[in-house]
């Protein structure tokens, strides 16, 4: 039994290390609040990788489970961690939910993290602590996996996560811009990760949207699309593309 969790476990972080579809959603308000939603689904990969598992895992009751499950980051941590934060700590990791859906047999890995700011310092906040958010320990109490994760500790499992942006925000303008020393090194740690994925054909979505209370009146992205009434944008592109150019991350919206 306790080989067949290993065997499940490591499917699952290869799948989160590999091959993820990422979508971004900020849904600002005219209050100043903001919802953040990011959506990372490692379905395709997971299609692929269940091929290589024996029948004999295939057929056991653990490889069948489905989970469907929403917690809140705050009750993911431990103990030991809970008297180690702060107070601004605290009310983001409880203004902020993790979303778990688990279906191998249908091929469905899928994991969403969800936060809600009431004002821009907040959200500030939140963007730039994000990917200490989703380190590895964090994903390992998720997953219940925590030793297959850490075989990939210097790896962070969700593409795209917040360690190399710059931002600002006011209660106007959304401006993100990449941090090139940050990014080289984020993908030299990554690199055989992309490798992977290439050479098992899996592409690696990547998209942006913007949703505001006001109509945009500028938008610096060369491939942003502006809806017909002008209060949202959507940005698309993946991986590979992102590896060439860097620069279609960044954005600057003045609304």
């Amino acid at each position: 039994m306790k080989k067949l969790y290993i065997i499940i476990g490591a499917l699952l972080v290869t799948c989160l290390t590999a091959c993820v579809d990422v979508d971004e959603t900020y849904d600002f308000h005219a209050d100043g609040s903001c919802n953040v939603t990011y959506n990372f689904d490692m379905s395709k990969a997971v299609s692929v990788l269940v091929n290589l598992l024996p029948d004999s895992v295939r057929q056991t009751p653990q490889f069948n489970m489905v989970q469907d499950t929403t917690v809140n980051y705050y009750n993911i941590l431990a103990d030991s961690v809970h008297r180690r934060m702060d107070s601004i700590q605290v009310s983001t990791a409880r203004s902020s939910d993790v979303v778990m859906m688990l279906n191998l047999k249908k091929n469905l890995v899928r994991i969403s993290l969800r936060h809600s700011s009431d004002n821009v310092a907040d959200l500030n906040y939140y963007l730039k602590n994000l990917s200490k958010m989703t380190s590895n320990d964090q994903l390992g109490a998720l997953l219940k996996s925590k030793k297959a994760v850490s075989q990939g500790a210097d790896k962070n499992p969700f593409a795209l996560t917040q360690d190399y942006y710059n931002y600002e925000i006011t209660t106007h303008k959304f401006y993100r811009t990449i941090d090139m020393v940050k990014f080289k090194k984020y993908v030299k740690v990554n690199q055989s990760t992309f490798t992977m994925s290439k050479a098992m054909l899996i592409e690696m979505p990547y998209k942006v949207t913007v949703n505001l209370p006001y109509p945009i009146s500028k938008i610096d992205n060369k491939k942003a699309t502006l809806s017909a009434d002008k209060k949202s944008i959507t940005i698309e592109t993946n991986i590979d593309e992102v590896l060439k150019d860097p620069d279609v991350m960044n954005f600057k919206i003045d609304f």
